[in-house]
């Protein structure tokens, strides 16, 4: 159970309630959440148990006069006796040593969290950090004797032990975390048989908002198969749970020597089709919920493609940022350590995603490799030098704007003059921007984690050059504007506000809210093409369908990287390479099967082509049945 000492990075007021009723239940006197508690004033060893003394602690105050911080905390001590209590067994409030405040500002950043738990029958507070209490761990962690340069060095050996890192890590995970409610969107728009998948992922996974968000819009997909076949509820039930998820640690050693550890996953969600092939991703924001939506995305659009293949996901909360390639090369060795037992061409390869591109896939590689003992098939995505087709990189990229083209020709358009807003700045926008140079469209923005940057002349392949160098020399974006002067970078904002025909989110997931759909449909955007896996919101994807934009999902305009992927393992065994001209017509061919494979369903289930939900809904439909067939062949396994 953990309760808060700090408010930051805890904005939601059900957050707030759930601690104060923590608290309520263990007796405890809170003040306010976001006020510091005072862990000195749990007793030690050597003091009146806890449990019989409440815990008082008054505002923090500046160390300028220290008569009034007495009186404040002897007069508040005085106030909040419980009922029945004896006056004379109240022990007045201790009297604190000073620390400069830049120092308690400082520690402060460290216990943001204590957590409540029974000790030989007495309640007591500890430290999530330290996992002591009492007078075993100070609120000064300085000391109250001793030079301020041993105060200091006191203060670094506990911020670089092992145990307070890992706190930490914990810490932050838990700040991410969202509790899901019942969606008041699956209520209102789907059916009781439906709604009770839904019903039952929640009941189970009730903290996995990312995954829980992809069930709904899968099962809302679905509702109409659902109603002509009930048989497929059952089916439904049994794909939402993955075959098998493995959480592990991934200890690892920088550059100075110190020991770090982070938590590894690799979860094969479905492999009735085939083997696994699926991403590994490294961001800090890695947790469970995520790694399980992005293995049921991408068992969906691997059904999807030409090739049969079940589908898998995985990474680390590891953060590449910052980090030396030694420092990247020993995390990826660590981390191969572990999942390579479960690797192999008839079982799962691995390929690129965020945080993760050729450099990291050489290295996961090379680990497999030698610990494998062969070179049995590789991963996907590594370079060329030593395996791989020659556009594998920029196969996704280059698919997201082939779907367009495709979807643009059945309307009879052409990409030649539309102005295209682009977000993130990875290998996937960069392919993106390449592509639609070559059709002669204008790409006008990119974006980092900042903000983004805008050039209303658009980007050429000079431009892109550029941008390209700034992203090798981990530049920020607002450097292209002191070369390129008619562009502008704008601070905490996103591109959806510029003016547009076709929107290529190319970022994260839930990129697009409600308010950024609406400003896309002011800016005159008509198709978004997904390039990052579900990117928009529920209230964003509800504002685009009224709207009447054309949504191509990503797990239909972005199985470009599973074609490329397949095509490049079917040849390896003669160690040739594709040139760039069979390359992209068999990739163009491949995403044009995809968009016919999913109008086919969306109109076998009366969705009208023009309909803004054709594509979407199709595409999940024509993956679903393809996985259904395949488990009820095999039977219940």
């Amino acid at each position: 159970m953990l309760l808060p000492v700090s408010g930051i990075g805890m904005h939601s007021a059900m957050d707030d309630m759930n601690l104060l009723q923590q608290a309520q239940r263990h007796h405890l006197v809170v003040r306010d959440i976001g006020e510091e508690i005072d862990l000195e004033i749990s007793h030690g060893d050597d003091d009146p148990p806890f449990g019989s003394t409440p815990l008082i602690s008054g505002p923090p105050q500046e160390p300028s006069v220290e008569e009034n911080d007495e009186a404040k905390n002897m007069a508040m001590g005085s106030q909040i006796p419980g009922e029945g209590q004896d006056m004379s067994k109240i022990q007045p409030a201790k009297r604190k040593k000073k620390v400069v405040k830049r120092w308690r500002e400082e520690w402060a950043d460290t216990y943001k969290w204590a957590y409540v738990e029974g000790k030989e029958g007495t309640t007591r507070i500890f430290c999530s950090v330290c996992r002591e209490f009492g007078r075993k761990h100070r609120r000064n962690p300085y000391g109250n004797e001793g030079s301020r340069n041993m105060q200091m060095s006191a203060l670094e050996e506990h911020n670089n032990s092992l145990l307070h890192k890992e706190a930490l890590r914990l810490q932050m995970a838990s700040k991410d975390k969202i509790i899901v409610n019942k969606p008041i969107y699956v209520k209102a728009l789907m059916s009781k048989t439906a709604g009770s998948i839904v019903e039952a992922a929640l009941k189970r996974d009730p903290h996995e908002a990312e995954f829980i968000q992809l069930v709904q819009e899968a099962v809302h997909a679905l509702e109409r198969v659902i109603a002509k076949n009930t048989h497929y509820v059952n089916i439904m039930e049994r794909l939402l749970e993955p075959d098998r998820m493995i959480i592990f640690r991934v200890p690892w050693v920088d550059d100075r020597g110190e020991t770090h550890v982070n938590r590894g996953f690799r979860v094969h969600f479905n492999q009735a089709l085939g083997p696994c092939r699926g991403g590994i991703r490294f961001h800090p924001s890695v947790n469970l919920s995520v790694v399980k939506f992005l293995g049921f995305e991408q068992t969906l659009k691997n059904a999807l493609s030409p090739y049969k293949l079940g589908g898998a996901a995985g990474g680390s909360d590891f953060d590449p940022k910052g980090k030396s390639d030694d420092e990247i090369m020993r995390f990826c060795q660590s981390l191969m350590n572990e999942i390579y037992r479960y690797l192999g061409p008839d079982k799962d390869l691995p390929s690129e995603e965020m945080g993760v591109g050729t450099r990291e896939m050489g290295y996961l590689f090379g680990q497999y490799r030698r610990l494998a003992g062969h070179f049995q098939g590789s991963f996907t995505g590594p370079r060329i030098c030593w395996s791989g087709s020659s556009l594998r990189t920029e196969a996704t990229g280059y698919g997201l704007v082939y779907f367009a083209q495709i979807i643009l020709a059945g309307m009879n358009k052409d990409l030649k003059g539309l102005r295209c807003v682009v977000s993130g700045s990875g290998k996937i926008a960069m392919h993106v921007l390449e592509k639609l140079n070559a059709y002669g469209a204008i790409p006008i923005t990119v974006s980092d984690s900042k903000g983004y940057l805008v050039d209303e002349d658009g980007f050429d392949y000079m431009k892109i050059s550029f941008l390209r160098d700034i992203k090798a020399q981990q530049r920020s974006l607002r450097d292209y504007s002191k070369t390129y002067a008619r562009s502008k970078y704008y601070d905490e904002a996103k591109p959806w506000n510029e003016r547009c025909d076709i929107a290529f989110p190319c970022a994260s997931q839930n990129e697009i809210d409600q308010s950024d759909a609406i400003n896309l449909v002011n800016s005159g955007c008509h198709i978004l093409v997904e390039g990052s896996n579900m990117p928009c919101t529920h209230d964003a994807v509800d504002v685009l369908r009224k709207a009447n934009v054309v949504v191509a999902p990503a797990m239909a305009a972005g199985a470009g990287g599973v074609v490329a992927g397949e095509l490049e393992l079917n040849h390896e065994c003669n160690m040739l390479n594709w040139s760039p001209e069979d390359f992209e017509s068999k990739l163009q061919e491949a995403m044009k099967q995809i968009y016919q494979k999913s109008l086919k369903a969306a109109s076998d289930f009366g969705y009208q082509k023009e309909s803004p939900e054709a594509l979407a809904h199709g595409a999940i439909i024509s993956a679903f049945l393809t996985i259904a067939q395949a488990m009820t062949d095999q039977g219940c396994v």
